[in-house]
């Protein structure tokens, strides 16, 4: 099966990585992998998975060390290709940093690290916030036409893939905050059958003392709570709170 794998249809490809991945953190750095090695041929490309949300941008995750770097030294500068194209909504192309003019400052710091060709392509996230997948090659002119459009069929895909990735991730996280609060929430419930049976006091009253002990320690009430329920079972039950 993995021979094959390059002849699956790129679709199939990342929803692969979204079954294979409990985690979206590991599923974008799954992308970023996936990504860097679109383009095929004899060039290394590198690419980091930007995300911005709130005016903020954040690589979320990256191919390689260089990637993530070369993305923080463009939020360092405050523009730059990557930037540029979660702005526009359009693959922003650089063929040669040491002769484009756009963004010189940036370009100087890229060419220090030894890259010259990068490519900007635009996720669309709807209203999760703009993204895009930053490319980069020590060649230049890595970048042309036909890459270009590899890159932006691929990102279309992806695009698909990480919306619902992170749908999914957001379903997870409630469904984990949901059970929280009903683990609390009977925690509690047991904690105040424990003090009313211990005080021979009514429901309020109990739910009360739990209040007041919570209160008066600083501490928790579903603490308090876990902490009457965990001493059953380990001699008599400390319910009666006279701070």
């Amino acid at each position: 099966m993995q021979e094959n794998y390059a002849e699956t249809p790129v679709a199939e490809q990342l929803q692969d990585l979204i079954l294979n991945n409990e985690d979206v953190d590991d599923f974008l750095e799954d992308l970023a992998v996936h990504s860097s090695n679109i383009l095929g041929g004899g060039v290394e490309v590198h690419c980091g998975v930007t995300l911005k949300r709130n005016k903020r941008a954040l690589t979320v995750a990256s191919s390689s060390m260089q990637a993530k770097l070369l993305d923080e030294v463009q939020y360092g500068f405050g523009d730059g290709p990557c930037l540029h194209a979660i702005a526009t909504e359009h693959t922003t192309v650089v063929a040669d940093v040491r002769t484009d003019n756009r963004w010189p400052d940036y370009f100087t710091a890229v060419a220090e690290f030894g890259f010259y060709s990068m490519m900007g392509v635009p996720l669309i996230l709807g209203e999760s916030g703009g993204a895009a997948l930053n490319f980069y090659a020590r060649e230049p002119d890595t970048f042309r036409a036909d890459a270009v459009g590899i890159a932006e069929g691929y990102a279309a895909q992806a695009s698909r893939a990480l919306q619902l990735a992170l749908r999914l991730a957001h379903k997870s996280e409630t469904a984990d905050h949901l059970k929280r609060a009903m683990d609390s929430r009977t925690t509690i419930d047991l904690a105040v059958g424990i003090v009313m049976g211990q005080n021979r006091c009514s429901q309020d009253e109990a739910f009360g003392i739990l209040k007041n002990a919570s209160s008066s320690r600083n501490v928790k009430l579903r603490e308090i709570a876990a902490g009457i329920v965990a001493s059953i079972g380990q001699g008599p039950a400390q319910t009666v709170f006279d701070d």
